[in-house]
């Protein structure tokens, strides 16, 4: 069973427009309990304080409100973090808000707001983000003290996507549809879910404000079109009204099945590690990293699942081939203490040539300054060959 079944959704027949293909989810019956709308903010950035003085700004083009239909939901949420007491009387870590224009605010006793992918995000941010916690000499001093300090990844609007908002505002929604899954030149670019196919409508137009990462923004340039997927009606076995309609539904599930399998299979991997941030009224707050495998496609997710297993909500970001190649040098450093002879030697590679991996990685700063020096004249002595 793939993901897609174990959540509840099925497929129905894509649509295309340039590199742009949008498949839609459905759902048999919408999620019993749960509600997501929409609030929409200025052009102004948020203040966020983690504590200890520290504190990120972060632009907020809108956030997502849950509704609880029993009305005895929490307050608020930042990060998707829900700041009340969950269903077992335990409180979560809390993150106050510091923002302009009252941006964070009580919505309702029955209502908590986030903002989408933004916990999907800071799991990746946070990577490992305490650097080496043994002082070996490689290591700067900022190093040891700071760790990964300042941590950035840049990202791309849906409006920069080119294709996108013309994609999104000329397809009409189906009646059960409750998610989609976004391909640029049939690369999986993202995937959003829903409880209900109303808030799915309500939503629908967010996408252009949701983060892409690199490759789907250069792949969106390319205006490499999509490739047509149709499956193909015997039309000798077809007489009559009946055989019509049996033949579609046919096509149909050929058509998601080839899906399922060969174009959305690489959303949820094996090795995947997974983070849950709270359980509340039934419902499981997580994000989940992937396992960082070179030469694949790589998404980090965010989700709401029902004690039922199925998927509330779910929105997920692809990574570039870069921030896949920084997080596979993170985790394969924090697999061995982040000693630089083991890691080099688990990957098969030389010290000196880590060290400079690392450096084109944007990591260089971790090193001190003579031993990365070190390795840049061990490198100009190697021989051509």
């Amino acid at each position: 069973m793939n993901w897609l079944e174990r959540s509840g959704l099925r497929t129905r027949p894509a649509q295309s427009w340039g590199s742009v293909r949008l498949v839609p989810l459905v759902r048999d019956e919408p999620i019993p309990g749960l509600r997501l709308d929409r609030r929409v903010y200025g052009d102004e950035p948020s203040v966020v304080a983690v504590g200890d003085g520290t504190g990120y700004v972060s632009y907020i083009p809108h956030a997502f409100v849950a509704v609880w239909s029993d009305g005895e939901g929490p307050a608020a949420s930042y990060g998707t973090r829900l700041l009340d007491k969950d269903d077992r009387g335990m409180a979560p870590p809390s993150m106050p808000i510091r923002v302009r224009r009252r941006m964070a605010r009580r919505v309702a006793k029955d209502r908590l707001r986030f903002l989408p992918l933004h916990m999907a995000i800071e799991g990746y941010l946070a990577l490992h983000f305490r650097g080496p916690e043994i002082a070996w000499a490689e290591w700067s001093r900022r190093a040891l003290a700071h760790g990964l300090s300042p941590r950035c990844e840049e990202t791309y609007s849906g409006a920069r996507v080119r294709g996108l908002e013309d994609a999104l505002r000329i397809f009409e929604a189906h009646p059960d549809q409750c998610g989609v899954l976004v391909y640029v030149a049939d690369a999986l670019a993202s995937a959003f879910v829903v409880p209900h196919p109303d808030d799915y409508r309500a939503l629908h137009a967010t996408l252009v404000e949701d983060l892409f990462g690199e490759i789907v923004y250069q792949y969106a340039l390319l205006t490499l079109g999509t490739l047509d997927l149709g499956v193909p009606l015997e039309d000798a076995s077809v007489r009559s009204l009946g055989d019509l309609r049996a033949a579609a539904a046919r096509a149909r599930t050929e058509w998601a099945g080839f899906h399922d399998e060969h174009m959305a299979g690489g959303l949820v991997q094996d090795g995947e590690s997974h983070e849950t941030v709270q359980h509340l009224r039934g419902f499981e707050l997580s994000r989940s990293l992937p396992p960082f495998a070179l030469h694949r496609e790589n998404h980090i997710r965010e989700s709401i699942t029902g004690e039922d297993g199925r998927v509330a909500y779910l929105k997920s970001f692809r990574l570039s081939e870069a921030q896949i190649r920084r997080g596979h040098l993170l985790t394969r450093l924090a697999a061995h203490e982040w000693h630089l002879a083991a890691t080099a030697g688990a990957l098969g590679i030389g010290e000196g040539a880590l060290g400079l991996r690392l450096e084109r990685a944007g990591f260089g700063h971790l090193l001190r300054q003579d031993v990365l020096d070190h390795y840049r004249a061990e490198a100009r002595r190697e021989p051509v060959t």
